[in-house]
C-alpha cells in the first residue's frame, strides 16, 4: 500500500464490504508512501496515526484512476504503483491562502514552532506546513483546533474583519518604506484587477471610484457607461491607483499612474478589448464604453520589515 497526500483511506466491513470509516491522508511518514499515515477522519475531523489493516484500502482521489475504474469508485490498492510523491507536501514557490497566512502570522506572534503548533492542534506537522504554504480549505474541525492552539478564534482565522477597512492591524516594529522602480510598478499593476480612478465630478468636486481594469500594451483600460462618474475621466489628466495591504503581515504596496484618459472608439480595438477582458465590471449593467489611460508617470512605494 502506497499513498499520496490527499488520498482517502477507506476501512470496509470484511463481511459486507460496506464502508465503516474513511478519512483523508494528511501526513506521510515514509518517502515511498508506505504506512503509517496521519488520517483526518471524515466523521470526527480528528487526525490520528493509522497503520492500515487488511480491511483498509486507498482511494486515489487526486492522482488519477486505474483503467476501467469508474470515477470516484473505490480502488483497493493491491498492485505496486509507479513512482509516488515524497512524504512532504508539494513544495515550490509558496503561495499561501488567506487562512494559511493568518495561521502562520498568529503562530509567529505566539512564538510557537510549527511542530509544537501541530502537536497542540492534534495534526500532522506536514499538513500544517502545507496549510501555511499553499492555498487550502481546512475543515471546521481543523480550524477549531488551530484556533484553540493559537489562542484565537475561527472567525479571526477566516478573516472575520473582512467588512472593516484594511490597515487596522498593528504597524511593524521596524518598517521600511521604499520607492518602487517603474518596472516594479508595471509588474504590480500586472494585467488586471481592481483599481481606483480619481476624476473631477460633474459638480467640480473630486471623486474616487473603483473600477475593474486591464493592462493592454502599457495602457490601463476599463469599461464604464456614458454619464457615469468614471466616464468623467475622458479628455482629462487623471490619477489611477492600485494597492495591496497584507493585513496579516502589516505590510503592503501602492502604485500611482498619472496620465491623460481618452475613450476608445475604433471598432476593432473595442472588440479586441472586450474579447481579452478577464472579467465583466463587478458593478453590472450595460458598460460598453472603454476608457484608456496612457501613464505619463508611474510611481509606487512598498512597506516591508526593515530586514527584508
Amino acid at each position: 500500500m502506497r499513498a499520496h497526500l490527499g488520498d482517502q483511506l477507506v476501512i470496509e466491513s470484511p463481511a459486507t464490504g460496506a464502508t465503516r470509516r474513511d478519512g483523508e491522508i494528511v501526513g506521510l511518514h515514509h518517502e515511498d508512501g508506505t504506512p503509517p499515515y496521519d488520517v483526518r477522519w471524515s466523521d470526527t475531523n480528528e487526525v490520528t496515526l493509522v497503520f492500515p489493516g487488511p480491511d483498509a484500502h486507498l482511494r486515489h482521489v487526486e492522482h488519477g484512476q486505474r483503467p476501467g475504474t469508474p470515477q470516484g469508485a473505490s480502488q483497493p490498492d493491491t498492485a505496486e504503483p509507479g513512482p509516488v510523491s515524497a512524504a512532504a507536501p508539494p513544495t515550490g514557490t509558496p503561495n499561501p491562502g488567506d487562512i494559511g497566512r493568518r495561521v502562520a502570522a498568529d503562530r509567529h506572534r505566539s512564538g510557537l514552532s510549527l511542530r509544537e503548533t501541530a502537536r497542540r492542534a492534534r495534526m500532522s506537522p506536514d499538513y500544517l506546513a502545507y496549510l501555511e504554504d499553499q492555498p487550502a480549505d481546512p475543515s471546521l474541525g481543523t480550524l477549531i483546533r488551530l484556533a484553540d492552539a493559537l489562542g484565537t478564534t475561527v472567525a479571526a482565522l477566516r478573516g472575520g474583519g473582512i467588512d472593516l477597512p484594511p490597515g487596522q492591524g498593528q504597524a511593524l516594529l521596524h518598517p521600511q518604506l521604499r520607492d518602487l522602480s517603474p518596472q516594479e510598478c508595471r509588474t504590480l499593476l500586472s494585467t488586471h484587477g481592481v483599481g481606483r480612478i480619481a476624476v473631477p465630478a460633474s459638480d467640480g468636486r473630486p471623486a474616487v471610484v473603483p473600477v475593474n481594469y486591464e493592462v493592454v500594451d502599457d495602457a490601463i483600460v476599463f469599461r464604464t457607461a456614458p454619464g457615469s462618474a468614471p466616464a468623467a475621466a475622458v479628455g482629462k489628466e487623471v490619477a489611477f491607483e492600485v494597492d495591496h495591504v497584507d493585513e496579516a503581515m502589516s505590510q503592503g504596496w501602492s502604485v500611482l499612474a498619472v496620465g491623460p484618459a481618452h475613450v476608445v472608439t475604433e471598432p476593432d480595438a473595442v472588440h479586441g478589448l472586450t474579447r481579452r477582458a478577464h472579467t465583466t465590471p463587478w458593478a453590472g449593467g450595460e458598460r460598453e464604453m472603454w476608457v484608456s489611460i496612457r501613464p505619463a508617470s508611474l510611481t509606487g512605494r512598498r512597506i516591508t520589515p526593515a530586514d527584508e
